[in-house]
């Protein structure tokens, strides 16, 4: 190419937005020697810190850049990430907002990506860079510090963050973003802070800039010293238990997982990230362990002498809040590609993808099995559980109102391996945990890293985006849906056919009944009009859930029974468009509830109280709290 005064060769003038949205374009990642697109669309919605910026470079190529419109912040954060995550992390989505309000929405959005190390791209407008107008509009002044603006709220829960106040930056900014987002140990949210100005600034951008590249994301090999050493622990262990936790999916390593099992003969519990990783009724799948666990996976937990962590970050759920590994002689193996939880209940290490470690640790353990009676015992607690299951999702009365755990029951009837279900908050984390039966690897979605509300509509939206033609259900109480109904639009708009079950139980009960058993007599958790007494204890609210999604565009079904649900659910299963199923539930779940809590978590109840529900609760904490240890 010929140059000109102007312009050197290799170079094309565009402004910074239209260069970013164009190298974005051309980004890729392969593993195993498959090879997608790393940002797969980007979601907006533009104010004055964006709109003639990203937006007209959206605009510009919109060919290249698929988009899509949000209808809040926070929520299309949710939708990126449910996308990343049913990608396997190999693709995400990128999220542009204006500054102000719309760039400190993201705050919740970005920290439930980087806890959950999941990938996402966030594009916040940002105040001019040049100052010319100062304070412009939304802009925070500090008085202590020009260079400061709403988006540094961003820095903390981010793993990369820049801000990019020349043009020529975004070049050294973008490829660093793009090593962030695919590296599997530093992923998570990835921000790049854009001032107004600056987006619509034209520059001369050398060609190369915008050639595709690919990304690999790499197996990292096990080192041969801790494969042997780990492969000696686990030989010389009489009770092992494996915790599969969401590495196991992130590397798609459930077929390594199950080899090992298969050979080994060693049970595999699962965190709420790696449920799954094994199919509900494999033999050495003991279902999910912690506070939310089965009594099969926490017998076993109590007396294991060697606990092989598998892509699990160890969360006091997962721990019992370090109650739960009662063996005097416990030790910790923990097969993780990133060091820092590598090491964690100062476990032996063994650094390495999952995959590939697993792989290498088959091999390594070819002649060795545990004992045949640890694995009929295991078994036959694990058939004895699953008559518990059965009996939480029975329902004799078909013509009541159903249980939560019978809507779980029902859906249960409906699914086959295709289906996906999505949760993050409340009350259904923990029967979901004890209780789903999770077919396929990818069925069993729920957000428990940072266990948001408002999570599970946009998240479905995403992986539906993700997984087309799957059956996708967000599975929704009435707390977590008034937070965040609103990308029900955004289904209707795009004719995604997610189904959405809100299960109306009139108030907060996840936290009302743990209120209760910690002294706070489930103060302000219900759903209901003040009674003469001030309190939340009158009749509940005449709010109409299913009437509001109606008016978002969703198609409603209404259950009223046992019977009825069984009959939405089939039909919003075969439906081929938004599809909203609305069930009131039992308030308790007396009659056919989850089993009760299998561990202990600590919550710490006020030490001194003249409430005899406070005194009693700080009693039985003080019980639990002397069992609780330090693996050293």
């Amino acid at each position: 190419m010929t140059g000109t005064p102007e312009r050197p060769a290799g170079r094309v003038r565009l402004t910074t937005a239209q260069a970013l949205v164009r190298f974005l374009a051309g980004q890729f990642t392969e593993r195993d020697g498959v090879r997608q697109r790393l940002i797969g669309a980007t979601w907006g919605i533009f104010g004055h810190g964006n709109v003639a910026g990203i937006g007209q470079a959206l605009v510009e190529y919109a060919e290249e850049m698929p988009f899509h419109q949000g209808r809040n912040e926070q929520a299309m954060v949710h939708a990126a990430v449910g996308y990343a995550r049913q990608s396997g992390r190999l693709a995400t989505h990128a999220v542009t907002t204006s500054i102000g309000p719309g760039a400190t929405n993201l705050v919740t959005g970005a920290a439930l990506a980087t806890v959950n190390r999941l990938p996402v791209l966030l594009l916040p407008g940002d105040t001019f860079a040049a100052r010319p107008a100062d304070p412009v509009l939304q802009q925070l002044e500090v008085p202590y510090a020009g260079d400061v603006s709403v988006n540094d709220c961003l820095r903390p829960v981010s793993r990369y963050f820049d801000r990019v106040t020349r043009p020529e930056a975004l070049i050294p900014a973008a490829l660093t973003a793009m090593r962030v987002l695919t590296d599997p140990v530093e992923t998570g949210a990835v921000t790049l802070a854009l001032p107004q100005d600056v987006q619509a600034e034209a520059y001369d951008w050398p060609e190369e800039f915008f050639a595709e590249r690919v990304w690999t994301v790499r197996r990292a090999a096990p080192d041969p010293r801790e494969l042997a050493e780990a492969a000696d622990l686990v030989r010389a262990a009489r009770r092992p238990l494996i915790v599969a936790g969401g590495g196991v999916h992130h590397s798609a390593a459930e077929d390594a997982l199950r080899a090992l099992a298969d050979a080994t003969g060693i049970p595999v519990a699962s965190t709420q990230a790696g449920k799954g990783a094994l199919r509900f009724d494999h033999p050495a799948d003991v279902g999910g362990i912690g506070h939310t666990g089965t009594a099969p996976a926490n017998e076993l937990a109590r007396a294991a002498d060697l606990v092989i962590g598998v892509g699990t970050r160890y969360t006091d759920f997962t721990t019992a809040s370090g109650t739960l590994f009662e063996a005097p002689d416990v030790r910790f193996l923990n097969l993780n590609v990133a060091p820092f939880d590598g090491h964690k209940m100062a476990g032996a290490t063994l650094i390495a993808d999952a995959r590939a470690g697993l792989e290498a640790l088959t091999r390594e353990l070819a002649d060795h099995r545990v004992e045949p009676g640890f694995s009929l015992d295991y078994r036959g607690d694990k058939a004895r559980w699953e008559q518990r299951v059965d009996a939480a999702f029975l329902a004799d009365e078909p013509d009541v109102r159903p249980s939560q755990t019978q809507v779980l029951g029902a859906l249960d009837e409906v699914v086959d391996d295709a289906d996906i279900v999505i949760n993050a908050a409340g009350s259904l984390p923990g029967d979901l945990h004890k209780l789903w039966r999770a077919r396929s690897a990818r069925q069993y979605h729920v957000e428990y890293g940072y266990s948001c509300m408002g999570y599970e509509i946009p998240a479905a939206i995403g992986v539906a985006l993700a997984a087309p033609g799957r059956p996708v259900w967000a599975l929704v109480g009435d707390g977590t849906y008034l937070m965040n109904p609103t990308e029900l639009v955004t289904a209707v708009q795009e004719d995604i056919p997610v189904k959405v079950v809100i299960l109306q139980n009139h108030g907060y009960a996840s936290i009302s009944g743990l209120s209760a058993t910690v002294g706070g007599e489930r103060f302000g958790t219900a759903y209901r009009f003040r009674a003469q007494d001030g309190t939340y204890t009158g009749a509940p609210l005449p709010v109409d859930l299913a009437a509001n999604a109606a008016s978002l565009g969703m198609r409603v079904i209404r259950a009223k029974t046992v019977r009825e649900l069984r009959e939405a659910l089939r039909e919003a299963r075969g439906a081929d468009r938004p599809t909203c199923v609305y069930v009131e539930t039992e308030t308790a779940d007396t009659v056919s509830g989850p089993p009760p809590a299998q561990a202990w978590w600590d919550v710490p109840v006020a030490e001194t109280a003249t409430r005899v529900s406070a005194v009693e609760a700080r009693e039985e904490y003080d019980r639990h709290v002397t069992a609780r240890r330090r693996h050293l």
